[in-house]
């Protein structure tokens, strides 16, 4: 697993990179505030329903939820299915609040 900062996914998103970003929390938590990730609880995850992530072992899959520790389980769980290039989100939606939801 690696990590990245929100100031570096957010540089990547304005560039215009296309990202599969997946969101790890609940429902009721992105109906909340989300980035426009894909959700996919990490429930879900951890059960094999991988919805928009089948067959994509092979991609780069960044990974937030609301702090990160959520996000790093859900990681190493894609890890042991063989995902090779997961990425978690430091800090999570606290810490892109943080950064970006000053004004």
């Amino acid at each position: 697993m690696d990590t990245i900062t929100v100031h570096q996914l957010k540089e990547r998103l304005d560039n215009g990179e296309k990202l599969l970003l997946i969101d790890c929390r609940e429902p009721a938590e992105y109906e909340e505030y989300n980035i426009g990730a894909t959700l996919i609880p990490l429930g879900d995850i951890q059960n094999g329903t991988l919805g928009p992530l089948e067959g994509k072992e092979e991609e780069e899959v960044i990974i937030h939820c609301r702090s990160g520790k959520r996000s790093a389980a859900a990681c190493l769980h894609l890890e042991t299915l063989g995902f090779k290039k997961t990425v978690n989100v430091e800090g999570g939606i606290l810490a892109w609040k943080e950064a970006f939801d000053n004004d």
